[in-house]
This record gives structure tokens, sequence and C-alpha cells, in this order.
């Protein structure tokens, strides 16, 4: 899923892309759970979702989250929205995500 990204917020975006997914080597980016990133005076507010409601890694996905946003010098609070709505499909990925997955051997499409 192509998803426009604002220039000021792409470093952001960018940052996520080293956050991976505790099972597959894949970034949150690529597997596209987050949904949206926004930022105002140092707070970043980050909506996003899991491929399933039952996901057992959530916590450190979001540790994960926050701690690599509070990296950037300005970021000065992490706030992390979980939705359902949207839910989660592989059309949410992104190519690079299908092909990593592709590579390890999981079919997506």
């Amino acid at each position: 899923m192509k998803k426009q990204i604002e220039p000021h917020l792409k470093k952001y975006w960018d940052a996520l892309k080293e956050v991976l997914d505790p099972e597959f080597p894949i970034s949150v980016v690529d597997l596209g759970l987050i949904y949206d990133i926004q930022e105002n005076r140092g707070t970043i507010d980050v909506t996003m979702t899991y491929t399933a409601v039952s996901c057992a890694c959530t916590e450190w996905m979001e540790a994960d989250i926050e701690k690599r946003l509070l990296l950037e010098p300005e970021v000065k609070k992490v706030n992390i929205h979980v939705v359902w709505d949207p839910p989660w499909t592989v059309e949410m990925m992104t190519r690079e995500g299908i092909e990593k997955m592709k590579y390890w051997g999981v079919s997506v499409r």
C-alpha cells in the first residue's frame, strides 16, 4: 500500500524502518503496521495496528518504536495509538516487505 508521507515527517518513517517485527526481520513500516505519524512540538503520535488482535509482541514492539523515535534529538514524547480499523491486510505491506516475506518463504498473495 503506497502512502503519501509529508516531507517533514519522512525522517520518522525512515527511523521506524529500523524497528523490526520480532517474528520476521521486516520493519513495522514495511509490514504496513504504521498507519500515521504526526508531530507537534516534540511529541510524536504514532497510529498503528497489528497483524492480529492476539499478537503476543505488542509491548515489545511499542517499546521499540518509542525507543527509536526518542533517539531523534527533537523528540521529547511518543504516544502510540493502536487501532483495529481499518484491519491489517497484506495489501498494507510495502513492496519491500512483500519481497522480504517471499525471501523467508512466506506467501503473501
